[in-house]
């Protein structure tokens, strides 16, 4: 059975309420951290505060949303990770892959949150791209087309993750790093 890391425990948890935005926010009541197959521990500090979204929003209805499946571990020490300036993107993403292994993800769904959190730092680092605010998307009509950053969004994570079906199963990080890098250029 292939090593993936593994997490110290169940995290434990407390939401937040938040009366001038989304209630997505939670507080870690103890530290709660993943060891990857390589040793290194990245801990999630007591009292740190997450809110498991970086994969950008308008990607939740085809990847997932924050809290769901077997990623909600992943995305607790991933978004600890990424607020790190100590800790480069790229190698907290490269975490995130190994996290959603941990957890349980299949190596296809692996792929493409992988694929979900480079585009949100692709989307937001890279191309600036601006994103409607939840308040324009909530009064804006069911029927709207996506805005042109939106559409930029989903067209590249539609173009990518065609070529992550290539893949076989047996392919290794870095052929899957080396894939979705030169397609977000």
């Amino acid at each position: 059975m292939p090593n993936y890391g593994k997490f110290s425990d169940n995290p434990q948890t407390e939401w937040l309420v938040d009366l001038a935005g989304p209630d997505r926010e939670m507080k870690l009541l103890r530290e709660f951290w993943y060891e990857d197959p390589d040793g290194r521990r990245w801990t999630a500090p007591q009292g740190a505060r997450i809110d498991g979204a970086s994969i950008p929003r308008p990607l939740w209805t085809v990847v997932g949303s924050p809290y769901t499946d077997d990623y909600r571990c992943a995305s607790i020490v991933h978004d600890v990770a990424c607020r790190d300036p100590a800790i480069p993107r790229q190698a907290a993403d490269r975490m995130f892959y190994f996290t959603c292994l941990a957890g349980g993800c299949s190596k296809p769904q692996a792929r493409l949150l992988y694929l979900g959190v480079r585009l949100g730092d692709w989307a937001t680092g890279t191309r600036k791209l601006t994103l409607p605010s939840r308040t324009q998307r909530l009064f804006r009509s069911p029927t709207a087309r996506k805005t042109p950053a939106e559409r930029e969004l989903l067209d590249r994570f539609t173009t990518v993750a065609r070529q992550l079906k290539t893949l076989d199963d047996a392919a290794d990080f870095d052929t899957l790093e080396a894939l979705v890098g030169a397609e977000l250029r």
